[in-house]
């Protein structure tokens, strides 16, 4: 579709790293490939580029949902002093997510709490109602948190969104990271944003990052 009149776009530069599958991003390899700039034209709010988060800083405070729009959660909250595992999917009920993505998570949630894990978090946009059908049909209470981002604020905020037009616009790419006390200890982007190679459950390496003696003590275990 040409431009139209009082069309208004933004012109964009932004430098994305050329890497290969199963690319890590915890500052423990040597990057591969160049460094490249594409430019790119954005029309709205839903494709504001930032820079993506890095290993070693913190997650910017943000709000995400669960089962309800009225029930709001902060996520500092859920990540001051704890450890935690979260992970995004483009989309609940996509088949990726539901066939491999989520069930992974699912599969090795008990033994990932026992090795010291407070907590585990998928958050997709998508709005809360969506994501409480999507755990009420994979029995995901007690294993893993289902949190509602429903104007991509937090994929905004952290530089991990990405438009899929076919799944209704701005959307979270897929991706996995640990944090310890906010903290991105470990951060595993997919490269082309949707695949499924290094942001499943079996490729993080959480426990290189702490023991269970070493763990920040959970002063309330019964957190939001």
């Amino acid at each position: 579709m040409k431009p139209g009149l009082g069309t208004v776009y933004r012109l964009s530069c932004v430098c994305i790293a050329s890497v290969s599958l199963q690319t890590r991003v915890d500052g423990s390899f040597k990057k591969r490939g160049s460094l490249i700039k594409q430019n790119v034209i954005d029309r709205g709010a839903a494709n504001v580029f930032t820079r993506v988060i890095r290993v070693g800083e913190t997650l910017p405070d943000c709000v995400l949902y669960e089962d309800y729009p009225t029930n709001s959660i902060k996520l500092p909250d859920l990540l001051v002093a704890r450890n935690v595992v979260i992970f995004a999917v483009p989309g609940a009920f996509t088949p990726g997510c539901s066939r491999t993505h989520l069930p992974g998570y699912l599969n090795v949630a008990e033994r990932m709490k026992s090795d010291g894990v407070h907590e585990i978090i998928c958050v997709s946009v998508n709005d809360p109602y969506v994501m409480a059908a999507w755990s009420e049909k994979y029995h995901t209470k007690g294993k893993v948190r289902m949190l509602a981002d429903p104007s991509g604020d937090f994929v905004r905020g952290i530089g991990l969104g990405m438009n899929i037009p076919a799944l209704g616009g701005y959307r979270a790419k897929r991706f996995s990271m640990f944090t310890t006390n906010s903290v991105v200890k470990e951060l595993n982007i997919e490269p082309d944003g949707t695949g499924l190679s290094c942001s499943l459950a079996s490729a993080l390496e959480y426990q290189k990052y702490f023991s269970k003696k070493e763990a920040p003590e959970d002063e309330n275990p019964n957190k939001v």
